[in-house]
């Protein structure tokens, strides 16, 4: 039976870390003590040192020799079930995708078990559920997460094959060799673009490179609009650069298994281990990212060079709400762009992104740009089905797995979180076999910094909360799906799995009470690198976060009755 004085013990717990999210939401949403420059720093901290040293502190801390065996196990068949049902659902269902099989996989699967996990079950059921909590940890950060960044890198292999090597051709392809500087095939930090070779036989070989844009060469300014020379296009007719500003989500829906890179989040996404984005310099990296509904972007201005080449370049002076006018939308008629000369188009976003910019065009305009030919040039980065996508061949299973194996393994070469669990692993694995003592130098080191990880961590959820136009940011269909799944579908799961395996008493319960925390914070920096559903996982980080406390106190009471 739970008395008082148990839920007090699990407030104690959980209220200073709440407290710590708290200051730092009211830091920059009512007090304005931190940019969101100086927030990304600190969520910079937060990433590179602060959880890493965590993760390490807490793995290296665990005796792997007395692993739970059973609890291990009833965690791996839950998480291969729902992978299993999902597969099935998206291979024989009309309304099933891979992009939803890794959205729906991530809700359902991976709590925040190193900020909120720990803490928690350790108040709620005794110190043995540490042990539980940092086995759960080592799994995620080794398999699970990897897993993760398999399938969304298999998923952006597929989209740029099927851009680049449409229909019966990629069945020929026999060899995939990418550059050293390229560590994703998605193309959201750099464009790609491919070189094939075809020898006799007909087997092409590929080359993945960057694509790097040449450097402006001159610029001017009207106003506060900033002008820059663009780079030549294989379009006709105009040149429309767009600055990479934040962006909302409003009514409009991307496609299905379309998700926008939403530029909102790059400045302050919670453990993000990307860099904080510069102001835009209409380079290749940041002109055009693709957004779906009414884009903060207003009138273009024109500027006149010796050049007979118009310069179209938007700047952000207020908001517009999709289908009104604004103070600052300006028409840009035919007969002015006619009488600047010859002109260039390269779009940078996608066509029903760019009709929905607050920039009208005449009819006659319009249609002299086709839908049509404009797709034909857009990114690869654009997530939508090609339209043959059931003729579309791929090369064979080997070829594919070896290019995402490379791939994969050059982004885990770059995260201090593979680093820091698999050197907490080796340390645990040769000082608990040898009874070695981490020397006390080395182990102060990491003691001052993963003490203030956990509060850091917290901190730099608060100041990402603060920094979103919107706490549900899918619209709220989606955002009750999501809680739905989080913490409903997934600990259903993980009790009948622990049921299964024959997980009693006190270790059941907190096998089914840590698969109700929030959502865990890497799954959502994968989907906005990715730009798959980020709107969804960010629901359930900030949401979830808010609603997980009572939701798992309620858990608490009813398996203790």
């Amino acid at each position: 039976m739970i008395t008082g004085e148990d839920l007090y013990k699990v407030m104690c717990a959980m209220v200073p870390l709440y407290f710590a999210m708290l200051v730092a939401y009211g830091s920059v949403k009512w007090c304005k003590m931190f940019s969101p420059e100086q927030c990304s720093g600190i969520n910079r901290f937060v990433a590179v040192f602060a959880v890493p040293v965590l993760s390490f502190h807490f793995i290296s801390m665990n005796n792997p020799y007395q692993m739970n065996t059973r609890f291990i196990i009833a965690d791996t068949l839950s998480k291969l079930l729902v992978l299993l049902f999902l597969s099935l659902w998206a291979l024989f269902f009309a309304k099933g995708s891979l992009e939803w099989l890794i959205t729906l996989f991530s809700l359902a699967t991976l709590p925040n078990t190193l900020v909120m996990g720990i803490p928690l079950l350790q108040a709620m059921y005794g110190d043995f559920t540490h042990s539980l909590m940092v086995q759960l940890l080592v799994l995620q950060c080794i398999i699970w997460y990897t897993l993760l960044l398999f399938l969304f890198e298999y998923r952006a292999a597929t989209l740029l094959i099927q851009r680049q090597f449409p229909g019966q051709a990629a069945a020929s392809i026999t060899k995939f060799e990418v550059d050293g500087d390229v560590i994703s095939l998605d193309g959201h930090d750099m464009p790609l673009r491919t070189e094939s070779e075809t020898d006799d036989h007909g087997r092409i070989r590929v080359r993945i490179r960057r694509s790097v844009s040449s450097a402006p060469e001159s610029s001017c300014s009207i106003g506060n609009a900033v002008v820059l020379t663009p780079r030549p296009s294989n379009l006709s007719n105009a040149d429309i650069f767009s600055i990479n500003t934040p962006l909302h989500l409003h009514d409009g829906d991307p496609p299905a298994g379309a998700s926008p890179h939403l530029s909102g989040y790059a400045s302050s996404d919670a453990y993000s281990l990307q860099p904080t984005p510069r102001a835009s310099n209409f380079n290749e990296m940041e002109a055009g990212t693709p957004v779906w509904g009414c884009s903060p972007v207003a009138a273009g201005r024109v500027c006149l060079q010796s050049s007979p080449v118009a310069r179209v370049v938007w700047e952000s002076p207020g908001k517009c709400s999709r289908g009104e006018e604004r103070q600052g939308c300006k028409d840009i008629t035919l007969s002015e762009v006619s009488n600047l000369g010859s002109c260039r188009l390269s779009l940078r976003m996608p066509m029903r992104a760019f009709q929905t910019l607050c920039v009208r065009f005449v009819p006659d305009l319009r249609q002299q740009w086709s839908l049509s030919s404009i797709d034909k040039e857009m990114s690869f980065r654009d997530s939508r089905k090609v339209p043959n996508a059931k003729e579309q061949k791929m090369p064979h299973a080997f070829v594919m797995m070896r290019l995402i194996l490379v791939v994969v393994g050059r982004k885990l070469s770059r995260n201090p979180n593979t680093y820091s669990s698999v050197l907490g692993l080796l340390w645990s694995l040769v000082s608990f076999k040898w009874n070695m003592e981490m020397p006390s130098l080395i182990k102060s080191s990491v003691k001052i910094i993963s003490d203030a990880g956990l509060g850091m961590a917290m901190f730099s959820l608060g100041l990402f909360m603060a920094l979103q136009p919107r706490i549900i940011a899918c619209g709220t269909k989606r955002a009750v799906m999501g809680m739905l799944i989080r913490f409903l579908c997934g600990p259903l799961v993980m009790s009948a799995s622990s049921v299964a395996i024959g997980l009693r008493h006190d270790i059941l319960h907190t096998a089914i009470v840590q698969a109700a925390l929030p959502q865990g914070i890497v799954p959502f920096v994968f989907a906005r690198e990715y730009g798959l559903h980020p709107d969804i996982l960010s629901t359930g980080v900030i949401f979830g976060m808010l609603v997980s406390l009572p939701i798992s106190l309620l858990y608490y009471i009813f398996l203790g009755i």
